[in-house]
C-alpha cells in the first residue's frame, strides 16, 4: 500500500488495550488476554476504518475481533445466532423453520472435531479469535450479549466462508422444511421466504478484472463491488509481522478479508450458482413406528436425531422437541409434493477455513492458485488481479462430478445409486480464465461463457451443472464497455462502475415506445399518456434524482414483471436477457399500455402528480443503527440515482417500501474498492453512510453523499 498518508495524519490513534484500565482478576484467560493484548494496536484513520497491527497473525486476528466488537457486537453475534441455529430466541416463534435448516446442516459437533484436528497454526488464529472477543466482553461488561456470553475457539469452524450465503441448500425454499416438520402456520412460512426472485438480485455482485494491455499505465486493475444489504460486512485492515497485510471488506464474526487485497494482490466473489450441493427426493416407506428409504432395489433405515429448539414468547422463553430425519444422503430437510427432500453438501472441513486464511497471505498468482486447490469454496466465484499483471477468474471451486443426464437444478432420484456424486471436479477441470487476450475479466453473476467477451471459455466442453447462469443486463453492458476502453485507470473505472445506465430498457422499452407512438389520437389514453410518451421517448436510459422518465420506467418494469413471470429454479431465473425478452414479447400492446395507463393513475392517487421525480421516491436514510433497519418518511433522508440490479444497474441499488410512501435502500452496493497494482498499489474505497454504527459518531454518515455520487475515498 502506498505511504502517502503517514500515521501522523490519522485523526484517531486509538491503542485500546491498555494493562491500566483495571486491575485483572487471578484468571489465566484474563491474563492470557491481556498478555496478546499489548502485542496489539489499532489504529482508527480518519474515515474510523481500523488498522489493526499485530505482531503475530495470530495477534492481528485478536485485535481485529475486539475492533469488530467495538463497532457492532450485536452484529457479529447474530451471525453465529442464525449459523447455531438460534435465531428464535431472539425473534421468537417465526424463526423456528429456519433454525432447524440450519440445524440439520451446521453440526456444531463437527465444527468440535475440525477444530481439533487443526494443525497448530490454525488452532492459535481460532484461540485469537474466541479471545479477542471475550477480551472485549471482559473490558466491556456494558454489552449485554444476546444468546452467546462466550466464544469458543471452535465457533470459527462454523463460518468458513464469508460469502452472503455460504449455502445455497439446493433449491431447498423454507415451506418445504415447514411442509414435514410443521414448524410454522403458512402465513409465517411464507413472511420467512423473503429471497423470491427478483430478490436475489440483493445477493448479486460485479467483479472487474483489467489487464495492462487495458490501462494508462499498464498496470493491473480490479474492481470490488460486493452486493448485499448494506452493513453486512466492516471495512478494515489487519497486518502481521508474519507477512499479512490485508484490506478489504471483512464478514461479521470472520478473522479474514473476505473481498480485497494485500500488497501484492486482490480477490473479489460474485455469488455462483455452480452446483455444490444437491437435493434428492427418497421414496420413503412407514412400518410401524420406522421409516426407510429405497435404494437400489433395498429398503434400509431411516436415521434420526432429536433437537429441542428455543424461541422467545413475550419475556419468556419456551422450547419446542422436533424428529427430525437422515438419509444417506444426509439430512431430510423437508418435504415437497409429498417426497422427503434430503440434502448433499461438502462435508464440514476446516480446509475452508484454511482456504479463506491463506488467499489473503497470497504473495503471487502461485500461491492463490495453490489455496484455490482445497476446493473448499462452495457458494462464490473468484477474481483475481496481481502486481505482475495478471488476471484470472474462475466459476465456482468445489464441484461434484455427477451423471450429466439428470437435471440438477431440481431434486434427483435419491432411489438409485446413478445419482450419486463420482467425485470431486479438480481445479483445472471447472471453468476458468487467466490473462485471457481481451485483456479484461467481468462477472456480474452471469454466465461465465461471456466473461472476457470472444475469449471467454466454451460452453460446450462443460457440464451444464457446472455453470446453469443465464445473461444479464449488468453484464452485456460491462461487456460493451470493457471492450470499448483501452485507457482505463482509477478514475475511469469507479466511473464505468457507478455508471446509471439501465440497460434493461434497451429490450423493455423500445416495444412500449412503439405501442404508445400507434395510440390513436381517439384512444382515451392517448391525451393521458401523450406526456408521459414523450417523456419516455426522450430519456436516455440514465436513472437520475430529477429523472420523471426514471420513475416511470422503473415502476411500469416492475409491474410488468411481477405480473407475467415467476420462475421454476433460481438458475432459470438468473437468465435475464431470455426472460425479460419472453415477457415483452408475449404482453399484448393493450397490456403494455393499461400498466402505464394504472402507474400514472396511482401516482396521481399517491403524490398527488405522475410526475415524480425518481430521487423524490428513491432515498438514503440512516437514522439508527439498529442491525434491523427502519425508515421514516417525516425524517431527514437523501436522493438517490442509482436503482435496482434488477434493471441493469451496476451500481445496485434495492429498496423497502414497507410502511412508508418512499422507498429507503437496505442493500445494493455495499463496500465497493477499485484497487491498482502497479509499483505502488493506489486503493480507494467507499461504503454508504459509514463506518459506525453510533449516530452520535462522526462516522456515522461522513460517507453518506460521497456514497451516493460514486464519490471513492482514499485507501489509507
Amino acid at each position: 500500500m502506498s505511504n502517502n498518508h503517514p500515521l501522523k495524519q490519522l485523526l484517531t490513534i486509538l491503542i485500546f488495550f491498555s494493562l491500566s484500565c483495571k486491575e485483572s482478576p487471578n484468571d489465566p484467560a484474563i491474563k492470557r488476554y491481556e498478555a496478546q493484548a499489548a502485542r496489539v494496536t489499532i489504529i482508527r484513520d480518519n474515515w474510523g476504518v481500523p488498522h489493526v497491527y499485530g505482531k503475530t497473525d495470530a495477534d492481528a486476528v485478536f485485535g481485529l475481533m475486539y475492533a469488530q466488537c467495538e463497532e457492532s457486537f450485536e452484529r457479529l453475534e447474530r451471525n453465529y445466532v442464525q449459523q447455531f441455529g438460534r435465531m428464535a430466541e431472539l425473534y421468537g416463534a417465526n424463526y423456528l423453520a429456519e433454525d432447524l435448516k440450519m440445524r440439520l446442516v451446521y453440526d456444531t459437533s463437527a465444527a468440535k472435531i475440525d477444530y481439533k484436528n487443526s494443525p497448530a497454526w490454525l488452532k492459535n488464529l481460532c484461540i485469537a479469535f474466541a479471545d479477542g472477543i471475550n477480551y472485549y466482553l471482559y473490558k466491556h461488561p456494558e454489552t449485554k450479549p444476546f444468546v452467546l456470553t462466550h466464544f469458543e475457539p471452535w465457533f470459527a469452524m462454523m463460518l468458513p466462508d464469508g460469502a452472503y450465503i455460504a449455502t445455497r441448500f439446493g433449491g431447498l425454499e423454507i415451506e418445504d422444511v415447514n411442509n414435514l416438520y410443521k414448524l410454522n402456520d403458512e402465513k409465517t412460512a411464507r413472511l420467512n421466504n423473503i429471497l423470491k426472485w427478483p430478490g436475489e438480485e440483493m445477493m448479486g455482485s460485479n467483479g472487474f478484472a483489467i489487464g495492462p494491455s487495458k490501462t494508462a499505465a499498464h498496470s493491473t486493475l480490479l474492481y470490488i463491488n460486493p452486493h448485499v444489504s448494506f452493513d453486512f460486512r466492516m471495512e478494515a485492515h489487519i497486518v502481521s509481522e508474519e507477512g499479512l497485510n490485508a484490506y478489504g471488506a471483512v464478514t461479521w464474526g470472520q478473522f479474514f478479508v473476505f473481498q480485497g487485497f494485500n500488497d501484492h494482490c486482490g480477490w473479489m466473489h460474485t455469488s455462483s450458482m455452480a452446483d455444490a450441493e444437491d437435493l434428492y427426493e427418497e421414496k420413503i416407506t412407514q412400518n410401524g413406528n420406522e421409516f426407510f428409504y429405497e435404494y437400489d432395489g433395498q429398503l434400509k433405515p431411516v436415521g434420526r436425531k432429536q433437537y429441542t429448539l428455543k424461541y422467545k414468547m413475550g419475556s419468556a422463553m419456551k422450547t419446542h422437541a422436533v424428529t427430525t430425519y437422515y438419509t444417506g444422503h444426509g439430512p431430510v430437510m423437508g418435504s415437497r409434493k409429498s417426497k422427503w427432500l434430503s440434502l448433499k453438501i461438502q462435508e464440514h472441513s476446516a480446509n475452508g477455513l484454511v482456504q479463506s486464511w491463506q488467499r489473503t497471505k497470497a504473495k503471487n498468482f502461485a500461491e492463490f492458485k495453490g489455496s484455490m486447490q482445497l476446493l473448499s469454496n462452495t457458494s462464490t466465484n473468484t477474481l483475481y488481479a496481481d502486481d505482475k499483471g495478471n488476471i484470472a477468474y474462475w466459476h465456482g471451486n468445489f464441484i461434484p462430478k455427477r451423471n450429466v443426464k439428470y437435471n440438477w437444478t431440481l431434486p434427483v432420484d435419491g432411489a438409485t445409486s446413478a445419482t450419486e456424486w463420482q467425485g470431486t471436479h479438480g481445479l483445472d477441470e471447472i471453468v476458468q480464465l487467466s490473462n485471457p487476450a481481451s485483456g479484461w475479466i467481468q462477472n456480474c453473476n452471469s454466465t461465465p461463457f461471456t466473461a472476457s467477451g470472444i475469449n471467454a471459455p466454451d460452453k460446450n466442453l462443460y457440464p451444464l451443472y457446472m455453470a446453469p447462469e443465464g445473461e444479464n443486463f449488468r453484464s452485456l453492458y460491462a461487456i460493451q464497455m470493457l471492450g470499448a476502453e483501452n485507457n482505463f485507470n482509477l478514475d475511469k473505472l469507479i466511473a464505468f462502475g457507478n455508471s446509471h445506465y439501465l440497460s434493461a430498457f434497451d429490450t423493455l422499452l423500445p416495444p412500449l415506445l412503439q405501442d404508445l407512438a400507434n395510440l390513436s389520437t381517439s384512444d382515451p389514453a392517448y391525451a393521458l399518456l401523450k406526456e408521459p410518451a414523450a417523456l419516455l421517448k426522450a430519456w436516455d436510459k440514465r436513472s437520475s434524482v430529477s429523472s420523471v422518465a426514471t420513475t416511470l420506467a422503473i415502476f411500469w418494469g416492475h409491474s410488468l414483471l411481477s405480473n407475467y413471470y415467476t420462475p421454476g429454479t433460481a438458475e432459470e431465473g438468473s437468465d435475464q436477457v431470455k426472460i425479460f425478452s419472453s415477457i415483452i414479447k408475449n404482453t399484448t400492446p393493450q397490456k403494455r399500455i393499461a400498466l402505464l395507463s394504472q402507474l400514472t393513475a396511482g401516482l396521481n392517487r399517491a403524490f398527488g402528480t405522475w410526475k415524480v421525480a425518481w430521487g423524490e421516491l428513491n432515498r438514503y436514510q440512516r437514522i439508527s443503527g439498529d442491525p434491523s433497519p427502519h425508515f421514516d418518511d417525516n425524517k431527514p433522508s437523501l436522493p438517490v440515482a442509482a436503482a435496482s440490479a434488477l434493471f441493469g444497474s451496476l451500481p445496485a441499488y434495492e429498496t423497502d417500501w414497507t410502511n412508508t410512501k418512499k422507498g429507503y435502500g437496505v442493500a445494493g452496493n455495499s463496500f465497493v474498492a477499485a484497487v491498482e497494482f502497479g509499483e505502488k498499489i493506489r486503493a480507494r474505497s467507499i461504503i454508504p453512510g459509514g463506518q459506525s454504527f453510533n449516530p452520535n459518531s462522526k462516522h456515522f454518515a461522513d460517507q453518506a453523499q460521497m456514497y451516493l455520487e460514486g464519490k471513492f475515498k482514499d485507501v489509507l
